[in-house]
């Protein structure tokens, strides 16, 4: 058996090689749907300031997919939905109900600055809609989400099968975020003492990522095969 430290020295060479297939990393502030992104993919964020322990390497922050029920969802919807619209109204903002991503970033920032509005406060992560009247007392703090998102690096790789939660998506998403997490075990490559997660939630600031799903998971290397046999069929 592998220890988990070698099992992420593992993950983190594939990923220099996804990062190779895909051209570098993108900025979602940089990004649209006309940019030949795959139907279907697993996505994975890093943040400015975040490094593995070596102090080099960036370490990643944030781990998604889509679909993973039946659905008409592609990989550039699903990561439009985090980074919110450039266009509009709202331009600048984004909606919090559609994206897990968004929610939690926002919480963390209305924990880090108490110059929030209590109004923004008592919607904020309520129900699954809302009406223009709180979507419009939002748009600050939906822009600062906006913000730091859309400056993260991130790559992605294409897996399209189909949606299931047994699915190839569904798998890697599931097993990168356990061999990350650092909940509830000892810290690898755990987040700076500036990381804005650390004003999260406890899970997200125990586990060093963005995620609240699968931290808790015991780590299966298996997932790190199934994540270069994808790898391998992303052409440059």
């Amino acid at each position: 058996m592998t220890s988990r430290a070698t099992d992420l020295d593992v993950f983190y060479q594939h990923l220099r090689e996804l990062e190779r297939t895909c051209g570098g990393s993108r900025r979602l502030d940089e990004c649209d749907g006309r940019m030949g992104w795959p139907r279907r993919g697993v996505y994975f964020f890093f943040e400015p300031g975040e490094l593995r322990e070596d102090g080099v390497t960036p370490r990643v922050a944030h781990v998604g997919t889509h679909g993973l029920r039946p659905s008409r969802a592609t990989l550039w919807k699903r990561l439009s939905q985090h980074k919110g619209p450039s266009g509009g109204a709202m331009s600048g903002g984004g909606n919090h109900r559609g994206s897990i991503f968004r929610l939690h970033v926002g919480r963390a920032l209305l924990s880090r600055e108490p110059t929030w509005s209590a109004g923004i406060r008592a919607s904020w992560g309520v129900g699954s809609t809302a009406d223009p009247a709180v979507r419009e007392q939002e748009f600050p703090l939906e822009r600062a989400v906006s913000e730091h998102i859309r400056v993260m690096p991130f790559l992605w790789l294409e897996v399209d099968d189909p949606p299931g939660p047994t699915s190839d998506r569904g798998r890697i998403k599931a097993g990168a975020i356990a061999l990350l997490s650092n909940f509830d075990r000892p810290v690898c490559d755990g987040p700076s003492e500036g990381w804005l997660g650390n004003d999260g939630s406890p899970t997200i600031r125990e586990s060093g990522l963005w995620n609240v799903d699968h931290v808790d998971e015991v780590p299966d290397p298996a997932f790190l095969d199934l994540l270069e046999s994808h790898l391998k069929r992303q052409s440059p």
